[in-house]
C-alpha cells in the first residue's frame, strides 16, 4: 500500500484524512507541483520547488518547509514506495477553516500533502506524435501561478479527449497561449516559436530545459505569441511538460503537421533531452 506524506507525518493512503473545511476543497485555495523521477532520482527538483515557493508567495501562503526539506520528503517517498520511473505530487493549501472567502487567521496552518506515483515514460506518444484540438482559453489571467484552480484546464482537456485528441491547444481570441497541461512550440524554417513567459502561461520547467537545450544546440528561439492560423502552417509542432517530456504534434484540428510525423528539429531536441536526464541527475 502506498505511503503518503501529510503535515510532517508519513502514513498509508488508506489512513489519509483531509478536512471538509480544507480551503483547497472549498476554493481551490492552494498550489502544487509535479516532479519527475527517473532511475529513482528527482529530475529538476530544485527548479520545481523554487516555482512552488513563487506560486505560494503570489497567493500569500507561507510554506512550512524549505526547498531542501521538500526534497528530503520527496526522496523519502521515492524510497518508501520503491519508485523507479514516475513522479512526485506535492500540494499545499491555505489550511482548514470554516468557509469564508477571506483568509483565515494566522493560527490556521497550511496543509501539505505529497505522494509518489510509478508511471513509465510516454514512449508511444513521444515516438509517434499526437493530435491536438484547438480550444478557446477561458481561464483566469494568472496562469503563471500553478494553482489548484484547474477547472478551465479540465474542460479544455475533456473537449480534446472527446475529439480523440491527446491535448488541447489553447488560444485567446486566436492567439495561442499553451496547452491544458503543457507548453506549446511551433517550428518554422528551423526557428522555434513559443509564447513568452507572461501571466498568460505557466513557465514550465521542461519548457525552460528545452530553451536551454536550444541555446546549446544553436537553435534559434523567438519567444513571442503566434496565431492559431499560424500554428496550422508550422513546419513542426510539439509540446512539453513534466510527464509528456517533448511530445511531437502530428495534427491540429485534423490538419497534418510535418506530414503527420515528428520533425527533424523536434527529434534533435528529444535526443538532447534524453542525454540531459543523466547529466541533471548527476548534478552536472
Amino acid at each position: 500500500m502506498s505511503t503518503y506524506f501529510k503535515d510532517g507525518q508519513y502514513t498509508k493512503q488508506s489512513e489519509m484524512k483531509i478536512s471538509v473545511d480544507d480551503r483547497g476543497y472549498y476554493f481551490g485555495d492552494g498550489v502544487y507541483e509535479v516532479i519527475k523521477v527517473y532511475n529513482s532520482e528527482l529530475f529538476t527538483a530544485r527548479e520545481h520547488l523554487e516555482r512552488l515557493v513563487q506560486s505560494a508567495n503570489k497567493i500569500k501562503i507561507s510554506l512550512p518547509y524549505t526547498v531542501d526539506q521538500f526534497i528530503d520528503i520527496a526522496n523519502e517517498l521515492i524510497a518508501s514506495n520503491q519508485i523507479t520511473v514516475g513522479h512526485i505530487y506535492i500540494q499545499v493549501t491555505r489550511g482548514a477553516a470554516p468557509r469564508a472567502h477571506q483568509f483565515p487567521g494566522t493560527e490556521v496552518m497550511p496543509v501539505v500533502v505529497a505522494y509518489a506515483v510509478s508511471n513509465p515514460r510516454p514512449v508511444q506518444a513521444i515516438t509517434n506524435g499526437v493530435a491536438l484540438k484547438s480550444v478557446e482559453d477561458v481561464r483566469w489571467l494568472r496562469c503563471d501561478i500553478k494553482s489548484l484552480n484547474l477547472l478551465g484546464n479540465v474542460l479544455a482537456k475533456q473537449e480534446a479527449h472527446e475529439a480523440d485528441c491527446v491535448e488541447a491547444l489553447l488560444h485567446r481570441n486566436g492567439t495561442v497561449t499553451e496547452g491544458s497541461s503543457s507548453n506549446m512550440f511551433g517550428v518554422k524554417n528551423g526557428v522555434i516559436y513559443t509564447h513568452p513567459a507572461t501571466n498568460l502561461i505557466l513557465n514550465g520547467i521542461t519548457r525552460q530545459v528545452v530553451l536551454k537545450l536550444c541555446k546549446e544546440q544553436g537553435i534559434e528561439v523567438v519567444e513571442e505569441s503566434f496565431s492559431l492560423e499560424e500554428s496550422m502552417d508550422m513546419d513542426e509542432f510539439f509540446f512539453t511538460s513534466t510527464t509528456a517530456e517533448i511530445t511531437p504534434v502530428t495534427s491540429i484540428d485534423g490538419k497534418l503537421i510535418s506530414k503527420g510525423e515528428p520533425g527533424l528539429v523536434t527529434l534533435k531536441l528529444q535526443e538532447a533531452f534524453t542525454l540531459e536526464i543523466p547529466l541533471i541527475l548527476a548534478g552536472k
